[in-house]
């Protein structure tokens, strides 16, 4: 080894053998610098801690818009998560982007579900009563955007909704300020319902559950696929005690039933 002072600087010269291992050490302090402790590298936890932050927010996100609608304030979400409001517009940008993620996963649930009663059950009607009590027991249909019952009516029935019946459309939860929430197709741009390939592919598996129904004589024959997508909607209310809301969706759901079956003439 040569050392040179020069101009207050050392400048240090090493054999090929020396200089491998202090590039070695080198290497070996970068990553405990960069991670406390010389565990790993500080990116994975980071990592884990933003896909956990993440569900926390989906979670909440699902929680408060399902007890109080979509007009409910990011902050809502935000505090139910127990994250900062920061943390939430980092995953998504705007209100919007997180409806219309909550509304198109809650779309796919029902999706699956009505797939699930097509092929295990034989019976038109049994199939049909066994995708009603899943999705409503699950509470799959809390948020089910509000286009998409329009967009169910509007297959089954070739007029235009009257103006008296777009009442039947539940507003989900009404718990913030009296302020009507928006449809999913309004807060994603004005996209029109009929381009939503998530509607679009679960009103045709309920249609699919709802014209076996109607064929075996079981359905009655004025049930649309936007009512039964309503029954859905409403039949799970939101009450503080689990056991007597599970109790209550129950025996709603057994009345509206009753009220989908088709009786002798």
């Amino acid at each position: 080894m040569h050392i040179q002072d020069l101009h207050g600087q050392s400048a240090v010269a090493t054999s090929p053998e020396v200089h491998g291992r202090l590039g070695a050490v080198a290497v070996v302090g970068a990553a405990a610098v960069a991670a406390p402790g010389g565990v790993g590298p500080r990116s994975a936890p980071l990592r884990v801690d933003a896909q956990r932050n993440l569900e926390h927010v989906l979670r909440a996100a699902r929680e408060v818009f399902g007890e109080l609608g979509y007009g409910a304030p990011m902050e809502d979400v935000a505090r139910r998560a127990r994250v900062g409001v920061g943390t939430v517009y980092r995953r998504f940008p705007s209100k919007d982007v997180l409806v219309r993620r909550i509304a198109e996963e809650e779309t796919a649930r029902l999706t699956d579900q009505a797939r699930s009663a097509l092929g295990q059950e034989e019976e038109p009607w049994s199939a049909l009563s066994r995708f009603l009590r899943t999705s409503v027991a699950s509470g799959a249909g809390r948020l089910l955007p509000p286009h998409v019952l329009r967009v169910g009516a509007a297959q089954d029935e070739p007029a235009a909704l009257p103006a008296e019946d777009e009442q039947r459309v539940p507003h989900q939860r009404q718990g913030v300020a009296q302020s009507e929430p928006r449809t999913v197709s309004s807060l994603s741009g004005g996209e029109r319902p009929e381009d939503d390939a998530g509607a679009s592919e679960l009103l045709e598996v309920v249609g699919r559950l709802v014209d076996r129904a109607r064929e075996s004589g079981e359905l009655r024959r004025d049930v649309t696929v936007a009512d039964v997508l309503l029954v859905i909607a409403t039949a799970a209310p939101a009450l503080p005690d689990p056991a007597h809301q599970a109790a209550a969706s129950a025996r709603l759901l057994d009345i509206l039933l009753e009220g989908l079956r088709s009786r002798p003439a």
